[in-house]
């Protein structure tokens, strides 16, 4: 075979990639093996492999190498980008880890060989997103409109939402893997199950369409991301983020440690404005699967915005409690359920006072976030807690809840003529003296009826009492059943949530979660991770899109264990520790590695 012109070596090198001699360092065979486990414990590989291996054309490079790599880049770089895992893969891994992922013991010598490598590299993570997307297009120029519009129109038929939601699994695996491994260590026992649900902007390099150019933008299904209060739209792509996080007792003062890893534990990727409720769902589910205990979900008013059989009816059905936010023109009074009111999303006595029923209609936000500034506002909020509908029995199986009059009960809260008619209490045992109230003891104090306040009836009523069968369900009856979906009231399942809206108890729930949500968004957007950088995952369309931002947070997810884990205790995660933290069932002896020094992954199924 004759050598290749002079001329042709001096052009190869001049190609990327390009290694950068000064910075290669040696990573360790026991990192290596960590990683790999944790990827392989995902079951991502294993099920890429097995649908990519009766397909056409080489093998190349197997799903495995490419995402061992790209896990590795993003832990060790923060990017996740080809190039990146194509140094590491060939430059920085020790012999054994490369008999793990089965590369060449050798790095490449010359430019062409360097050139070869990284483009069956490529090519491997070529073939994957080939395989997950819908409608596979040419991602490197842009097309005409009108086909570019019919590229996008098949992520939305129903076989396009079948892939798009695999892929959304699929992602979901990963970012679940560093949180399995918390589980299995029980480093979550201090998690009562409250999450937050969120979007955050992701950008990309594409630009997008303008009114000059008749072609589209390269990322077919990217769209305009408005943050709350922005009027400044980021053209890319919505993750949907669902962090662990805790809600707080009134009172209680922020800034101590938590008890657990607040991690990433959903993640989903689409288009702005696009199946906001479901893509939450979509991630609540895939989490629903771990068997964690199921707390308070709190969500912003793009949530609460969305339809109640997107999202409110759902998160109910898997055995949430919600923590909502209202728009202005929302809050207030917000429709009725048998008779009760619907005052800012909690039933309430149909007589509560006007007062207190419209004390938040037209309320601005910036009045919301500051509502300790404003005393009447505060005392308006307090003064609605009795009239508000007890909780006789949470939540079933189903999401269903049951409510009774708040003068029901051995502890009412208010007074009431009529549901003393109704349902008369028992009478005083006569020859027995009156009880005696002690004053000086607030809590008997309290429970006097002199000191509840009294429900204020119609005049009529009083003149003309009308029998049981002409009153609202929650007067006649000794409870009202509120189902998840409440049907027949669609305010009633959109707007209802478990707090009293802007009382002590819902700002200590609502607003440290929502907090947890922008502190994930800070550290996968710091200078280590930073998945709002487009340059640190460049490979273009929404299949590329959601595997490098989840092989980012997936990265992330691990920091947030190691540091959660070094902070708290001094210690690292050790090979031993992700030897016996795995969920799954053992392998077979078949499958088993051998055994070596180390925790090495189990044996590659492909060259």
């Amino acid at each position: 075979m004759m050598a290749r012109p002079a001329a042709d070596e001096t052009a190869a090198r001049a190609l990327r990639p390009r290694i950068r001699p000064g910075k290669i360092t040696k990573i360790e065979d026991s990192k290596v093996g960590q990683l790999l486990t944790l990827l392989d414990r995902s079951g991502v590989p294993q099920q890429l492999e097995e649908v990519l291996a009766g397909r056409p054309g080489p093998a190349g490079v197997g799903p495995r190498t490419v995402l061992a790599g790209l896990l590795l880049a993003a832990y060790f770089t923060g990017r996740a980008t080809v190039a990146e895992a194509w140094r590491i893969l060939h430059f920085r891994l020790e012999p054994r880890a490369r008999t793990w992922l089965g590369i060449p013991q050798q790095p490449p010598a010359t430019a062409r060989e360097s050139i070869a490598a990284s483009r069956r590299l490529y090519r491997g993570f070529d073939r994957i997103t080939t395989l997950l997307d819908p409608a596979r297009c040419d991602r490197r120029s842009r097309l005409p409109q009108e086909a570019a519009d019919a590229y996008a129109d098949a992520w939305n038929v129903p076989s396009g939402r079948q892939a798009a939601e695999r892929l959304q699994m699929l992602a979901n695996q990963l970012v679940l893997a560093p949180v399995r491994l918390a589980q299995g260590h029980g480093h979550l026992r201090g998690w009562r199950g409250d999450v937050g649900v969120d979007a955050t902007s992701i950008p990309v390099l594409a630009h997008p369409a303008t009114d000059r150019t008749p072609t589209a933008p390269v990322e077919i299904t990217a769209g305009w991301h408005y943050s709350g209060g922005s009027g400044e739209g980021t053209f890319g792509y919505s993750a949907s983020f669902v962090v662990a996080a805790h809600r707080r007792r009134p009172g209680e003062s922020a800034g101590k440690p938590t008890a657990y890893p607040q991690m990433c534990i959903g993640l989903v990727l689409d288009t702005p404005t696009v199946r906001t409720g479901r893509n939450a769902i979509l991630a609540l589910e895939e989490l629903a699967k771990l068997g964690l205990p199921k707390g308070t979900c709190a969500a912003d008013r793009a949530y609460t915005g969305c339809s109640p059989e997107h999202f409110q009816i759902p998160v109910r059905r898997l055995g949430y409690r919600l923590a909502l936010d209202y728009k202005v023109n929302d809050r207030g009074e917000q429709g009725s359920w048998h008779g009760a009111l619907l005052v800012d999303g909690f039933l309430a006595c149909p007589h509560m006072p006007a007062t207190l029923v419209h004390t938040t209609h037209g309320l601005n936000d910036k009045a919301v976030r500051e509502i300790h500034d404003n005393q009447q506002l505060t005392d308006y909020i307090t003064a609605r807690e009795p009239h508000y509908l007890k909780t006789k029995q949470g939540p079933d199986s189903r999401g269903a809840v049951r409510l009774q009059c708040p003068a029901s009960g051995p502890s009412p809260s208010v007074n009431c003529a009529r549901r003393d008619r109704l349902r008369p209490r028992i009478p005083r045992t006569p020859g027995l003296p009156p009880a005696v109230v002690d004053f000086s003891d607030h809590r008997k104090r309290v429970a006097h009826p002199a000191a509840r306040p009294t429900v204020q009836l119609p005049e009529d009523e009083w003149l003309t009492r009308p029998p049981a069968a002409e009153l609202p369900p929650v007067c006649s009856k000794s409870d009202i059943t509120v189902p998840a979906d409440a049907a027949g009231d669609l305010k009633t399942a959109k707007f209802r949530q478990d707090s009293h809206y802007l009382s002590d108890d819902w700002i200590a729930t609502y607003k440290p979660i929502r907090s947890h949500n922008e502190g994930i968004h800070g550290r996968l957007k710091s200078d280590e991770i930073d998945i709002g950088n487009p340059k640190h995952r460049p490979a273009p369309g929404q299949v590329a899109q959601t595997l490098l931002i989840a092989i980012l947070v997936t990265a992330g997810n691990l920091d947030i264990l190691e540091t959660w884990l070094y902070q708290r205790t001094g210690t690292h995660l050790t090979d031993t520790d992700f030897a016996r933290a795995d969920p799954r069932p053992p392998a077979s002896p078949e499958t088993q590695p051998p055994a070596q020094v180390g925790r090495p992954p189990p044996p590659i199924t492909s060259p």
